[in-house]
């Protein structure tokens, strides 16, 4: 069974748009997809070097109506677990 969970963060400027898909990835299993959508243009940056450098996967990007942007995310099996701690700045 794969978890899926989705993270709206459609109005926040960068860098909140990864910090909120970070702490929901945090609390996922290896191999749970999150669908992050975003307004940011910079997402379109920020995400894939973040799944890069988390070891995560970045699986596919697409647009979607009024400027959205929706980045399917497939966490990664080397990620931090939730032990690494997040600090109240993250969120």
């Amino acid at each position: 069974m794969t978890i899926e969970r989705r993270v709206d963060a459609r109005g926040l400027l960068c860098p909140l748009p990864v910090l909120r898909l970070r702490k929901v990835l945090l609390e996922l299993p290896a191999g749970a997809i999150v669908r992050l959508i975003a307004t940011d243009p910079m997402a379109a940056v920020d995400v894939p070097h973040f799944c890069r450098q988390g070891g995560h996967a970045m699986v596919a990007m697409r647009e979607l109506d009024e400027g959205a942007l929706e980045f399917t995310v497939h966490r990664g099996p080397s990620a931090p677990s939730a032990a690494g701690g997040l600090t109240p700045e993250d969120i």
